[in-house]
């Protein structure tokens, strides 16, 4: 835990140029979540309290397992094959909510009370951060302190709108916010939007392009109507419709970024640090 806050530090090890570049978006935004999770500053002399290791690269595996020797700290492997490590292993490509949810899991398993009966300890045995064949270490005394963190002081939250007139959309975009406070409204009319938009102001607006009544073009050209909204408000288009021509009916609409559904999650992540400056502020 960083000195001073409720935050993990997590130590990469490997990785090519753009999956860094990658991991260092979703820091940005993992760092303001409770417990949130930043990368261990280069040079600091101290432990980490999680590892995020490219499994499929010889060399970080054998710099991974010789610090794992002296600190046999949580850690989640990226590849192939755990190496018979018997640690948590998440598959290529990266995928910045399944990263986060591996974080989740392996900080609440290293908190959980020591099991009481053998059949207890023979399963969490097969969860946790034990070698293979070796004793499981008891869980380190800050990781058991950590199950409950205390709150911190955290930027105001960035405004959002999503305008879909599908739930399951709406339900989609609800989970992919909610780990990061952001304050969301949702719509599923182009009228409801503009109700929306003329009374609050929104930090950014994932507006579909076939809605009830009105479309997501005219919707997009009456939010940026609005002198504030054009420097202040961000309209990503988040629609089906993936035509050159639609897109460039986005853009003549004044939207700042435009999406097709299925939404790839990657994409969607370098939108919201793009333009939800609270998603940054952990950073």
């Amino acid at each position: 835990m960083a000195d001073g806050d409720n935050s993990y530090q997590v130590d990469v090890i490997g990785f090519n140029e753009t999956e860094r570049l990658m991991l260092s978006s979703i820091f940005g935004l993992a760092a303001r979540r409770d417990p949130g999770f930043v990368q261990r500053p280069a040079g600091s002399a101290r432990n980490s309290d999680l590892y995020l290791v490219d499994a499929d690269n010889d060399a970080a595996m054998q710099e991974f397992l010789a610090i794992r020797q002296r600190f046999p700290a949580p850690a989640v492997l990226i590849g192939a094959s755990n190496r018979d490590t018997g640690l948590p292993l998440l598959s290529r490509p990266l995928q910045w909510a399944r990263v986060l949810q591996s974080f989740d899991d392996v900080v609440q398993s290293a908190a959980a009370p020591a099991p009481s009966t053998e059949n207890e300890k023979t399963m969490l045995l097969r969860r946790t951060v034990s070698g293979a064949g070796t004793k499981t270490p008891p869980p380190p005394r800050q990781a058991a302190q950590r199950a409950a963190p205390a709150p911190r002081t955290r930027a105001a939250a960035d405004s959002v709108l999503v305008v879909d007139d599908n739930a399951t959309v709406r339900k989609f975009m609800e989970t992919r916010l909610a780990p990061y406070g952001f304050n969301v409204d949702f719509a599923e009319t182009g009228e409801q939007a503009v109700g929306l938009t003329g009374t609050k102001e929104y930090t950014c607006v994932f507006l579909d392009v076939v809605l009830p009544g009105i479309d997501g073009y005219q919707v997009c050209k009456l939010i940026k109507g609005n002198k504030q909204a054009v420097t202040r408000t961000a309209v990503v288009m988040l629609t089906s419709r993936s035509s050159p021509f639609d897109k460039l009916r986005g853009s003549l609409a004044g939207c700042d970024e435009y999406l097709t559904k299925p939404v790839d999650e990657n994409q969607l992540l370098e939108v919201i640090a793009k333009f939800l400056p609270s998603a940054r502020s952990g950073a």
